[in-house]
């Protein structure tokens, strides 16, 4: 696992970096300040999941970074394991207090993907919060599983003509940890990380759940209740699945 930056913690055999929010801001700024270059993974539960059974996404995330704690239920699996992780880190929070604190340092941002339209509300709304804010460019690809080469090409070449310090991918993960992963070398960026669905969040196009409910861990019964048909699968089946494996990591 890669232990660079942070020291992370083994939940089922996936490395979670153990930070409090504060410390993942500093981390972060420090990396742009010191012309370093990284990848960043927000993972959630279900990503952990997937990965039992796909050995490419457990080395993606095993060799990410930083790979933040998204969800509380990984910090009940941490403290079940007798390693409790500091705090949750999710992209919804982490992408407008980033965004803040780039102002205040003057670093730059490229925001890639999610719904059409989407990123230039995101611009917008980023611009009136923080007038000093820099959003170098936004893009949002076609959908598809799987991008063309020529559009991969269009999308590297957008993002190194405008050089951000920071690009944030918005692609549902673990889509978005695939692309950065695949093309990380070829981007002229300090730091990359995807973020799902924080776009449309940050942007106020979707309500978030409240906070007493974020912090009971309860964030992901609001967006069943929104969603029921696409989440059902993903709680109430996948979900599941990963405590085989914290009780078998627990008894070893």
């Amino acid at each position: 696992m890669n232990n660079t930056l942070t020291h992370k913690i083994d939940i089922a055999g996936i490395g979670i970096s153990n930070l409090y929010f504060n410390e993942a801001i500093h981390v972060l700024n420090s990396a742009i300040k010191e012309s370093s270059k990284i990848r960043v993974c927000v993972t959630p539960v279900n990503c952990l999941v997937w990965a039992q059974d796909d050995q490419k996404l457990k080395d993606l995330y095993n060799t990410a970074d930083i790979a933040f704690c998204d969800g509380v239920p990984l910090i009940w699996m941490s403290k079940f394991l007798s390693t409790p992780i500091k705090e949750r880190i999710t992209g919804l929070d982490l992408l407008p207090k980033f965004a803040e604190k780039c102002a205040e340092e003057g670093h730059s941002m490229f925001l890639l993907g999610a719904k059409e339209g989407v990123a230039e509300i995101l611009r917008s709304k980023f611009e009136t919060d923080y007038p000093r804010i820099k959003i170098v460019g936004v893009y949002s690809p076609p959908f598809a599983e799987r991008f063309s080469d020529e559009e991969n090409l269009k999308m590297i070449n957008m993002i190194n003509t405008a050089k951000p310090n920071v690009l944030w991918v918005s692609l549902t993960a673990p889509k978005q940890d695939f692309w950065i992963f695949e093309h990380l070398d070829k981007l002229d960026v300090n730091i990359a990380i995807g973020v799902g669905g924080a776009f449309e969040v940050s942007a106020g196009l979707i309500s978030r759940a409240p906070v007493w409910m974020q912090k009971r861990g309860l964030e992901w019964l609001f967006r069943f209740i929104n969603e029921p048909k696409r989440l059902f699968r993903r709680y109430f089946i996948e979900a599941p699945l990963i405590f085989p494996h914290i009780l078998s990591q627990k008894l070893r």
